[in-house]
């Protein structure tokens, strides 16, 4: 004797949904032919293990496309209807099966339905809204990006090519008067460098804010104490040094982002980018220490920065102390910031050799 099963059923302007009482069903077998809906599987029901079946003939035409999907406790089984409206009953006979019911769990009256449909629009809408304001601010913040690492890429490619041509112009005669020709532009793009600070604050590109700090302050310190406020300093050739080895990092460093920015990446470029620094960080901090220890005896004969201290002690503090400290903070940052980037180098290459696997 054929078992069929409990059916619950509910519907909206566009679906069927049937929900088949069926523990743990198997071989299950779902079609609609000529409108009417066939049912067959095997599973545990109101009576127990044993195989069920049911046909069910719709109030009006359907698709013949159906979906089912099958849970530990039901089966659950989506019909399209074939125009878009609210029907009075689900089968063509007035009198409903027996083993068919009301789905409670997903029924609504034709009004909760139509509000259904309105609440599902609206929230489409405003995720819509939401999407569209989330790329225009992607797209100004790529923008931004973009311009602002160009910039910066065009302004250390002038000082470092300058430099090259100058250098091989004019030997070593370029190397001292270095401040007087490149120093406006750097005065400029160390500025500009400002910005990293900001962006890592706020979340605009997802860096660490100390490493930025740390080479941001560092070098404005040099640039602005060391070598700004001493007109003794702007001959030295450490100035060349320093710029020339802060410029051949950056000239591969923000090219690098510019292509981030297109979703575009260059081989050689990464591999310059996270590589070149290796040497040229430590060595340009090197000369850094070498420019500050070289202003040392200058700021103790011009007492330039000195701090007063009362009329009672008859003193003040030379700038040279503060230096001393700094030029430990300036190794302690060396070593902060060459972890930092050796760990950013080992997570490119780790993430690109898994790729390659």
């Amino acid at each position: 004797m054929t078992l069929t099963p409990l059916v619950y059923w509910a519907q909206r302007h566009e679906e069927i949904y049937l929900r088949v009482e069926l523990t743990d069903a198997q071989n299950i077998d779902v079609q609609v032919h000529e409108n009417v809906l066939q049912f067959r599987a095997q599973g545990r029901g109101a009576k127990g293990q044993n195989e069920y079946e049911f046909n069910l003939e719709f109030l009006l035409p359907v698709k013949s496309e159906v979906s089912h999907k099958s849970t530990q406790r039901q089966v659950n089984v989506t019909v399209q209807k074939e125009k878009r409206g609210w029907w009075e009953r689900l089968t063509v006979q007035e009198r409903k099966p027996v083993f068919l019911a009301p789905d409670f769990d997903r029924w609504l009256d034709e009004s909760d339905a139509e509000m259904e449909i309105r609440e599902k629009e609206e929230r489409r809408n405003r995720l819509r809204a939401l999407r569209h304001q989330q790329e225009g601010f992607i797209s100004l913040k790529t923008g931004f990006l973009f311009i602002y690492n160009l910039v910066q890429f065009l302004g250390f490619s002038w000082i470092f090519v300058n430099m090259t041509v100058r250098l091989f112009i004019f030997g070593k005669d370029s190397l001292y008067d270095t401040f007087h020709t490149i120093s406006d532009v750097m005065f400029f793009c160390q500025i500009l460098a400002s910005v990293e600070v900001l962006n890592a604050a706020f979340g605009v590109v997802r860096t660490g804010v100390i490493p930025t700090v740390i080479q941001v302050v560092g070098r404005n310190f040099i640039l602005f104490i060391i070598f700004g406020s001493l007109e003794e300093m702007h001959n030295q050739p450490v100035v060349f040094f320093v710029f020339y080895l802060w410029s051949a990092i950056e000239i591969f460093r923000y090219p690098f982002y510019m292509l981030g920015c297109l979703n575009t990446e260059w081989k050689t470029l990464t591999w310059l980018r996270y590589t070149v620094w290796i040497p040229l960080y430590p060595l340009g901090v090197l000369a850094e220490a070498v420019a500050v220890i070289q202003s040392i005896p200058i700021f103790d004969e011009t007492k330039l920065f000195s701090i007063p201290l009362p009329k009672a002690i008859g003193t003040s503090i030379n700038f040279s102390h503060v230096l001393h400290i700094y030029l430990v903070l300036m190794f302690l940052g060396l070593l902060i910031n060459f972890r930092h980037l050796y760990k950013l180098r080992k997570r490119r290459f780790r993430t690109k050799k898994r790729k390659a696997n």
